[in-house]
């Protein structure tokens, strides 16, 4: 029975009951939430931008590529062989 009581007395004591709510807590409360909401729309907005990028490159980069002027080697004639052989070393 004594190691009993030992037991019970090295067990932390149960701490004072909570503390009754405390309105001047909630100014702190209201202010940090607000802050969480202004730094949730300006992450939602600078998602919305960055998605709206995407979006424009996308439809550039799915554009078919039209070159306006004509190629030079079609306007060229083809390149002949010359007459001449070059002697070799």
């Amino acid at each position: 029975m004594a190691e009993e009581q030992k037991e019970e007395e090295k067990l932390p004591q149960p701490s004072d009951p909570p503390l009754p709510f405390d309105p001047s807590r909630m100014v702190g409360i209201i202010k940090r939430k607000a802050l969480i909401k202004d730094l949730a729309a300006a992450y939602h907005a600078e998602c919305l931008q960055y998605c709206q990028d995407l979006l424009e490159l996308q439809t550039k980069w799915e554009e078919p590529f039209i070159d306006l002027k004509p190629p030079e080697e079609s306007k060229k004639e083809p390149v002949r062989p010359s007459k001449r052989v070059k002697k070799l070393r």
